[in-house]
């Protein structure tokens, strides 16, 4: 067992608690991974670890709900750049095609350390293709060697373009093999302790890319096995005109027929659902991923945040594929939450405290993790560290209301009572050699 670490004299503390605290000029003691103590002055017992916080102000970490890590193999593919979701996404599968297992463990380890170097300490990722022999273990080996907590989805397409679906033949697979798959990677990788550092959901990847029995049946798994499921829905108007037609109905009821509402689901996007649909989602409990950027970027419309959060709407934040945003930094994608809503509802419709809300409880509660996400005794201790006296901070009278246009790279991470960064650096991995590997197998595929 490591020492126990002290964090000494924040300047701030925001702990999204459930009552909100922010605390100053404070302390937090961690030990075997655990929030033990906050407050002022403490004195631990025996040896310990010190990392002194004066100047900082301190925050849970963030938590991304949606990803595809892979894409970050992908980023500003020509030709795809300009063009709406379903346009976009046959560009890229021919590429994404060529994939194998060292492109998806780098790409994953690259998207896992922007996030984290972003104040991420717990992703979601959203892996729906397996071309030659590429499998979920992959990336969950790449997130152990980055060391966020990690909660991979065994995605999957089985409706190709022979049967009406958007992607090629090529990238399906038989619905009895993902099944299997599915059933195999929950058994070998879920665990469903408070510490858990790899937690496994069951996820087809969309209404226009798997059939309604394989919905149906993931569902029935997923209870079965008491894990949680994800898939997209109501991204755009192609993706509620393809429903409509295909289904004969709109997203909510799609969702509600197949077992696919409940605590134990959150769909990606959600930018078109009505307000029947947010009622029905706020009755349930059903989680949205919501994704700024990369709906900027695909020109799909901006989603009624505010609306589903006064619905009750559980809503956590999503950096979605580097392919649709560009970028993976969560503290950049909270901000952009902020924004889009003000351009929406007004200047007083969300404030940079309910976007940090929303990216770090919110984010655990639709994930099912609600030990993580705060601070407070006994919770996890996953914890960002943000330097408040850079330039972007200078003059601030409420430096916490100005985190989101602060600075974009954390101080300090801290992941189960571990450091991840270190003065603005990652020290799990080489992080160079990282990306000249990244960039060597993107040459590649070009």
């Amino acid at each position: 067992m490591k020492k126990p670490l002290l964090i000494k004299n924040a300047d701030y503390i925001l702990t999204m608690d459930d009552h909100r605290q922010e605390l100053c000029g404070q302390d937090i003691l961690v030990s075997n991974g655990q929030i033990l103590e906050i407050g002022a002055g403490l004195i631990p017992i025996g040896p310990h670890q010190i990392l002194n916080a004066v100047g900082c102000i301190v925050t849970p970490g963030l938590i991304n709900t949606h990803h595809h890590l892979f894409q970050t193999l992908t980023r500003a593919v020509p030709g795809g750049q300009n063009a709406l979701l379903f346009g976009w996404l046959q560009k890229l599968y021919p590429i994404w095609a060529k994939f194998g297992p060292e492109e998806m463990r780098i790409s994953a380890m690259v998207g896992l350390a922007e996030l984290a170097l972003s104040g991420c300490t717990m992703s979601s990722d959203h892996l729906y293709l397996y071309p030659n022999g590429a499998r979920l273990d992959d990336t969950i080996e790449g997130a152990k060697e980055i060391g966020l907590r990690f909660f991979p989805t065994r995605g999957a397409m089985s409706i190709g373009e022979s049967d009406g679906g958007l992607p090629p033949d090529s990238l399906v697979e038989k619905e009895n093999d993902i099944i299997d798959d599915c059933i195999r990677v929950i058994d070998k990788f879920h665990d469903p302790n408070p510490a858990s550092m790899v937690r496994v959901g069951i996820a087809p990847c969309s209404p226009f890319s798997v059939s309604r029995n394989l919905m149906r049946d993931a569902a029935l798994l997923a209870r079965d096995k008491t894990v949680f499921l994800h898939t997209h829905l109501a991204e755009n108007d192609e993706d509620i005109s393809y429903s409509l037609e295909k289904f004969g109905c709109g997203p909510g009821q799609y969702s509600q027929d197949l077992g696919w509402t409940g605590s134990d689901v959150w769909h990606a996007h959600c930018v078109k659902l009505d307000q029947s649909e947010q009622a029905l989602f706020a009755q349930t409990k059903t989680g949205v991923a919501h994704c700024p950027c990369s709906n900027c970027r695909l020109g799909s419309g901006i989603a009624p945040i505010r609306q589903m959060r006064d619905a009750g709407v559980s809503v956590g934040l999503g950096v979605d594929g580097s392919a649709s945003n560009d970028a993976g930094n969560m503290i950049l994608e909270a901000r952009q939450a902020m924004l889009l809503q003000r351009v929406a509802n007004g200047a007083n419709s969300m404030s940079s405290r309910e976007a940090l809300e929303i990216a770090t409880r919110g984010g655990a509660d639709i994930l099912g993790r609600p030990e993580c996400g705060r601070l407070e005794v006994g919770k996890r201790a996953d914890i960002a560290i943000w330097d408040a006296h850079t330039i972007e901070n200078a003059g601030s009278w409420d430096p916490v209301a100005l985190l989101l246009a602060g600075p974009t790279r954390v101080k300090y991470l801290i992941v189960e009572g571990r450091k991840i960064v270190e003065n603005g650096r990652l020290i799990t991995i080489d992080l160079p050699n990282l990306i000249s590997a990244q960039n060597r197998l993107a040459k590649k595929l070009m």
